[in-house]
């Protein structure tokens, strides 16, 4: 692993290598943001990679998605994830899991139980069930909130959930774990209010938000450099 390890070595050492190296990551959702994500991780060095997804890539999502493409299109994205993963660090220990996460699955997820958590779920009911499982747990998370009808880089934040700001996701989130200590969770958010620009389009009982190509890149990196941080500095 020397090649993909040697500019990260300049930066934090023999002993941050190692500790990526060590560590197990689960990153849940690897479409917009958890894609990026999964880059930033993979390319830093971490060495134990789970994905779960239960979406397939369609059309729609070449706008900002990292990765997918014309080939992938219709693929399982968390196989395409996996083999993205092993193109980059062909040495790397990493599974992939075509699963719908919810409460029921979400406790097998997390077994073992990883040493950082990535949500980068965009449907409430199961990023709830996720981060109170994880949370119960006492596993550090790093959570996405609400990355689509944004336009600014400048207003993308970093907090633990109970001190996010303006974001709807983040407070209806909070709202619906305000029973349990949610310390152990860190999110990536934006302070800007939500474009009224893009209306909502419902497909199949799901909403489709507008998106630029730009935002979802900065939170999935964003989540990634945070974890990068936590880890070395554990």
């Amino acid at each position: 692993m020397l090649g993909i390890e040697s500019r990260t070595m300049l930066l934090i050492g023999q002993e941050g290598v190692n500790a990526l190296r060590d560590t197990y990551a689960v990153i849940c959702g690897v479409g917009a943001v958890g894609g990026f994500a999964l880059e930033g991780l993979v390319r830093a060095g971490v060495g134990h990679i789970k994905v779960v997804d239960i979406d397939l890539f369609d059309p729609s999502n070449l706008n900002r998605q990292i990765l997918c493409t014309t080939d992938t299109i219709g693929k399982f994205k968390a196989n395409v994830a996996l083999e993205r993963a092993r193109s980059i660090n062909p040495s790397i220990d990493a599974k992939a899991v075509v699963c719908l996460i919810s409460s029921e699955t979400a406790p097998g997820i997390l077994d073992p139980r990883p040493d950082i958590l990535i949500d980068a779920i965009d449907t409430i009911e199961h990023k709830v069930s996720l981060l109170r499982t994880a949370a119960n747990m006492k596993i550090k998370t790093f959570s996405s909130m609400g990355a689509a009808l944004h336009f600014s880089t400048q207003s993308i934040k970093v907090a633990t959930l109970n001190k996010t700001k303006v974001c709807p996701l983040a407070s209806s989130v909070r709202s619906r774990l305000k029973d349990i200590n949610t310390d152990c969770i860190t999110c990536v958010y934006s302070e800007e209010p939500v474009s009224v620009r893009s209306p909502n389009i419902n497909t199949h009982g799901k909403n489709i938000l507008g998106s630029l190509p730009t935002i979802p890149a900065v939170f999935g990196m964003t989540l990634a450099n945070e974890a990068i941080r936590y880890i070395i500095k554990k």
